[in-house]
């Protein structure tokens, strides 16, 4: 086996171990309720909307499902699989775009060392880290397009098509992030534009701004954008707080733009020093992102704009950041670490230590890694697997709007781990309204129907039960008076509505 394999893998599994698992975790509610749902179509059948019309713009959910039908490997083993593979991808990719840019070993492997313990790196006012604790398309996507990166680089564009085609069909949102990228870096590769842009002489300067005007045709906007939103969309819409660029603090703007700023200032050293595929690099990171922020603050300016706030354009960041963390890593393993294995020794030790720590607190009610077979000492997870044991597959359960934001809970999806349907709630599924403005009056409907859930008697059980059919509820132990529960642990009931 080659060393270089070897490496790699030691790196996606500290990777992983410092990082941590969580299947069902925030936005794997609803990915994995779908790939559940297409392996067994008896899941499910109140409320499916709420995650199934989400994914119909990924082939992930049947790409999963295949798997498992073909390869006969359980559903929880396979997603396990996807995530450390992903993680491999990711670092491969890395690996490649490192050893592109720097010839110094020491240099690369510690790019690698520094994107495997920052997987979790928050990304700036986003909401999103460089991959998820959780297999996610994203992580796919995120795979493929640094692949495509180091496709580019090498000046096989040929083959990186086929990389982002496949990012597409898995997260179109964050593929066009990178399809985007992969142009600008064509770009910078070319002699004639990289000059352009690092000697800004008056008439340059006016040739982008044209060129600029052409790839932004801002007198056509589609009629759907000026279109009305409806107030179910809006009260949703306000529930994602991280969606307003002009909103964020001035730290969150500082991590937007200083990234910027540093691969500037990297690709002029570069330049200077006679790197040139270093140089370009950083040019194109730079003017990537730099055409990124200015098209999000155009979109995301006017009020009559607001149907194009679930884009996030901000999400632009993510291979910043990557590319931030490689590029810190490589630098550091070329001018400091070099050869010695103290230094080493303390490097590997600080940023996986201190990611390590930081996940650790994150997550402080579930087990760091919730492996296959593992038994839960998560209250609400044990709720959950008792449920998926014990109750109908048409049971149809309320509880509380709020629970994924409850303490201890963190914020692991119901439908996906109960494998049940439920009631909406107010936190993941205002997310899937946000992007499918369609779902916002039942949403509403039902939220305002599970309003003041803390006080909940017999009564407004059986209200629920009347008007939405629900038949089985999760509450707080001990119950509510009037309930006759199946099941209970310290924190949680599971009870059927008479």
């Amino acid at each position: 086996m080659p060393p270089r394999f070897i490496l790699l893998l030691f790196f996606t599994l500290v990777g992983f171990a410092v990082m941590g698992y969580h299947p069902g975790l925030e936005d794997d509610g609803i990915y994995l309720a779908a790939v559940k749902a297409d392996l067994n179509p008896a899941l499910f059948p109140h409320s499916a909307e709420f995650f199934r019309l989400q994914t119909q713009a990924t082939v992930f959910d049947g790409a999963m499902a295949s798997f498992v039908w073909a390869t006969h490997i359980p559903l929880v083993w396979a997603e396990l699989l996807w995530q450390i593979a992903c993680l491999f991808g990711i670092l491969w990719a890395c690996h490649s775009i490192a050893r592109q840019l720097f010839p110094e070993t020491c240099a690369q492997w510690a790019g690698v060392a520094m994107v495997a313990a920052m997987l979790t790196l928050p990304v700036s006012g986003t909401a999103l880290f460089l991959a998820d604790q959780h297999l996610h398309p994203r992580n796919v996507a995120t795979a493929l397009i640094l692949l495509a990166v180091s496709r580019v680089l090498a000046d096989r564009r040929r083959q990186a098509l086929p990389l982002l085609v496949a990012a597409f069909l898995m997260h179109p949102l964050m593929a066009a992030m990178g399809i985007s990228f992969c142009a600008f870096l064509a770009l910078a590769l070319v002699d004639s534009v990289h000059a352009r842009v690092f000697c800004w002489s008056e008439r340059s300067t006016a040739a982008w701004r044209g060129e600029a005007a052409a790839l932004v045709p801002l007198g056509w906007v589609p009629r759907w954008i000026a279109e009305p939103a409806s107030p179910t969309w809006l009260k949703a819409l306000h529930t994602r707080t991280y969606y307003y660029l002009y909103r964020w603090t001035w730290y969150e703007w500082l991590g937007a733009l200083a990234p910027l700023l540093l691969f500037w200032l990297l690709g002029r050293a570069a330049e200077n020093h006679g790197k040139r595929l270093l140089a370009r690099f950083a040019l194109a990171v730079f003017v990537y992102g730099a055409f990124q922020q200015c098209l999000a603050m155009l979109m995301l300016a006017p009020p009559a704009w607001v149907r194009l706030t679930p884009l996030q354009p901000m999400r632009y960041l993510q291979l910043v950041y990557v590319c931030m963390a490689l590029m810190a890593g490589c630098l550091l393993g070329k001018y400091l670490l070099k050869s010695n294995p103290w230094r080493w020794t303390i490097y590997l030790l600080a940023i996986n230590g201190g990611m390590f720590a930081w996940q650790l607190a994150a997550f402080s009610g579930s087990a760091h890694l919730e492996l296959p077979g593992r038994q839960p000492a998560n209250p609400w997870l044990q709720a959950f697997a008792w449920i998926r044991s014990n109750t109908p597959l048409d049971a149809y359960f309320a509880l509380d709007p709020y629970y994924l934001a409850a303490p201890g809970e963190d914020y692991h999806g119901f439908r996906a781990l109960a494998e049940r349907s439920q009631l909406a709630d107010m936190v993941k599924d205002a997310s899937v309204v946000t992007q499918i403005p369609e779902l916002g009056p039942e949403w509403a409907r039902q939220v305002t129907a599970e309003k003041g859930w803390a006080h909940f008697n017999l009564s407004d059980f059986e209200r629920l039960k009347a008007q939405f059919g629900v038949n089985w509820v999760l509450v707080s132990y001990p119950q509510p008076a009037g309930l006759s529960c199946s099941w209970h642990n310290q924190s949680l009931a599971v009870c059927p509505l008479p």
